[in-house]
């Protein structure tokens, strides 16, 4: 009785020319050339051909199951823990999770494979990638350090939304300095910076986009400041500072704070991190785990840092700077603040001499000249008016300034306080019929 085979392509290729041998019309070279086998393999098709007949070419493996199959049990844990451990990982990360922390011994593909048969992947199609020209990384570390800010839910609802303030290296692809900021502004780029400066020196330049933080957009009528504080903080620091025209040419910082936004807020639930403080303290493990991972070696084994020098004052030059004149009665005026300044010398000695105001990130005022300290005291403060906020900061201004929550039904406000002085006094109300009587006569 006749019986139906599954036989591939390349099976079907060979049952022709096993059906020619046997024939003899054809050579077993030729047949070996055609099939690009030897003849040792041939001779051995060719008897199994004669004794079994197209049964012989099939594969013996069809049908039956892998040796190196994963097992239900391995299945079962690794499903389990993708429910619930690492819910809302991609196969990557969570593959690497079941490896290094709960120790599974199975592969990144079939991970991906039991995301996708139970629903908890789904296979996204490739976009169509615009062409950009590539641009070679710097040959050595500390060369080029791209700068940029993220604003994003990084705790997951756990905490306010923040921004994420990130460094990476161009010739490495280094993280080099995260830090957690309220809103994108001079003091935060400032701190960031000094602590990166500390650890790893000052770098040849900086890369960033055009926020108003690092370039001077639109300069007002009859001002001829062409830099912005950061701008001039990082020329003090002969650092100097290049702006994209565009996201793309900035790309290696852009697709690192994509990886980062997947990554970091997932490592931080595992962490149970519920506070930007908190985030804080665990980045610079996380970066040496994302550098280990990601990080490559640079064309060149020279270090472009530079060391600080006693000349680099990070806590003035890191402040915000501004040149008042001195009036005749010895006045500033500083953000609608009138300050009086103290001094011993003659008051002509001062008037119209230029002084630098220095605001530093405690909102501390620091007035110099010739590099020196002048006492002051605040004359006046003038009446706040109308403020103009961009809109990076406008969430953070309003943070600050929203009302306080309504307390709890159960707060302890609503039930009152009861003191211990209060139990040991035995304190009785005056009956009415006093007061009435005392008001009668």
């Amino acid at each position: 009785m006749d019986r139906l085979l599954n036989m591939s392509s390349k099976e079907l290729s060979r049952l022709e020319v096993m059906h020619r041998l046997s024939e003899k019309r054809m050579r077993q070279e030729e047949a070996g050339r055609i099939l690009q086998l030897s003849v040792r393999q041939i001779k051995r098709l060719l008897q199994a051909y004669r004794r079994q007949g197209a049964a012989g070419l099939g594969s013996k493996h069809r049908g039956r199951k892998s040796n190196n199959r994963l097992s239900e049990e391995l299945k079962r844990k690794a499903l389990n823990l993708l429910k619930t451990k690492y819910q809302g990982f991609g196969p990557t990360l969570a593959h690497e999770k079941l490896v290094e922390k709960d120790k599974l011994k199975l592969s990144d593909e079939s991970v991906r494979k039991l995301m996708v048969e139970e629903g908890l992947w789904k296979a996204r199609k490739a976009k169509q990638v615009a062409v950009h020209q590539l641009r070679e990384r710097r040959a050595c570390f500390g060369e080029l350090v791209q700068i940029d800010g993220s604003p994003h839910d990084w705790f997951e609802g756990r905490a306010e939304p923040c921004v994420l303030l990130v460094f990476i290296d161009d010739a490495t692809g280094k993280l080099v300095q995260l830090r957690f900021v309220e809103s994108e502004s001079f003091f935060s780029y400032g701190e960031a910076a000094e602590g990166y400066f500390k650890r790893y020196g000052k770098p040849v330049a900086f890369y960033s986009d055009k926020n108003s933080i690092f370039r001077v957009n639109q300069p007002s009528t009859g001002v001829s400041q062409t830099l912005t504080q950061f701008g001039r903080a990082m020329q003090a620091l002969d650092i100097q500072i290049l702006c994209a025209n565009t996201p793309q040419a900035k790309g290696r910082v852009e697709r690192v704070i994509q990886t980062l936004q997947d990554r970091l807020p997932k490592e931080m639930r595992l962490r149970s991190i519920h506070s930007p403080e908190a985030g804080n303290a665990y980045l610079p493990e996380f970066m040496q785990d994302f550098n280990a991972r990601f990080g490559e070696d640079p064309r060149s084994s020279v270090d472009m840092h530079r060391s600080l020098t006693a000349k680099d004052e990070l806590t003035r030059i890191l402040t915000w700077q501004e040149t008042r004149s001195v009036s005749k009665n010895l006045t500033i005026q500083f953000e609608k603040v009138v300050y009086q300044i103290q001094t011993d010398r003659p008051s002509y000695a001062l008037r119209n001499a230029l002084v630098t105001v220095c605001l530093d990130a405690q909102q501390e005022i620091t007035i110099s000249y010739n590099g020196k300290s002048l006492p002051y005291t605040i004359y006046h403060r003038q009446a706040k008016q109308a403020e103009v906020v961009s809109a990076k900061n406008l969430d953070s201004l309003l943070k600050e300034k929203r009302l306080p929550t309504k307390p709890a039904p159960d707060h302890p406000w609503r039930k009152g306080f009861t003191t211990s002085l209060s139990k040991r006094r035995n304190v009785t109300s005056t009956p009415k019929s006093d007061i009435s009587t005392l008001e009668n006569r």
